[in-house]
């Protein structure tokens, strides 16, 4: 009996540890899950919504904005503007190169928004404000992207073409409006208001630098081949 009796206390024993394990298991499950949920990170809704539309206005600025030269005494002397759509070719490479940016290239550098650690980023959920990498700033790059090709634009029309005449149009074109904008874009990138901004004051910086950079190098390719004036008649755009 006493056998019998010790054999049963064993078994009631690891029957009690078995149920204590399955329930502790049970109440842990569901902490480990919420671990595991990135956070919602509140993101400033007005602020981003300001650097849409700078960001918007500048490239505008600059796609839009005509050659402008003060024409050469083979020509009816005076100022003219001309509408040239090889510029097409510079503005879809700097899309081109800024959908880079947004996609492989944020991927690789691996900078985590404000708010939002490296693994929060590759879970992804939506509207966590963590769906992305920051780094570098896609409309810092953008903006000062647009701002440095207006810019060599600029210079060389000014310089080159215009013998060195200075036309406010131009300037206000192709250089002020899109440097204000890219001002404006870059402090509402990172600025935080009602939440968190998109992206850190670093992450700006470098999209704003890289940015303009590739602008000009881009703006002054094209204004060197590409003459201002059409290569036939007197047409406002040239083909």
């Amino acid at each position: 009996m006493r056998k019998s009796d010790a054999l049963r206390s064993r078994i009631r024993i690891t029957v009690a540890g078995a149920v204590a394990a399955a329930l502790t298991t049970g109440i842990n499950m569901p902490c480990a899950s919420a671990q595991s949920i990135p956070p919602t990170i509140e993101r400033d809704s007005n602020w981003s919504t300001v650097s849409h539309v700078t960001l918007a206005l500048g490239v505008a600025s600059v796609a839009l904005m005509p050659r402008v030269y003060y024409s050469s005494p083979d020509s009816t002397v005076g100022w003219k503007g001309r509408w040239h759509m090889s510029s097409l070719a510079p503005a879809m490479t700097l899309t081109a190169v800024t959908l880079l940016v947004d996609g492989p290239i944020k991927q690789a550098v691996g900078g985590p928004r404000p708010g939002c650690n490296a693994d929060q980023t590759n879970f992804a959920l939506p509207d966590s404000g963590c769906e992305s990498f920051g780094s570098p700033s896609t409309h810092a790059f953008a903006s000062w992207g647009a701002t440095g090709a207006g810019l060599s634009v600029f210079l060389v029309d000014t310089l080159k073409y215009s013998d060195g005449r200075f036309s406010a149009p131009s300037f206000i074109g192709n250089v002020a409006l899109p440097l204000a904008s890219s001002f404006v874009t870059s402090a509402a990138r990172s600025a935080d208001g009602s939440g968190l901004g998109p992206e850190n004051t670093k992450q700006v910086a470098i999209g704003a630098v890289t940015g303009v950079a590739t602008g000009m190098l881009l703006g002054l390719g094209y204004a060197l081949f590409q003459e201002p004036d059409c290569a036939y008649g007197g047409a406002l755009i040239c083909w």
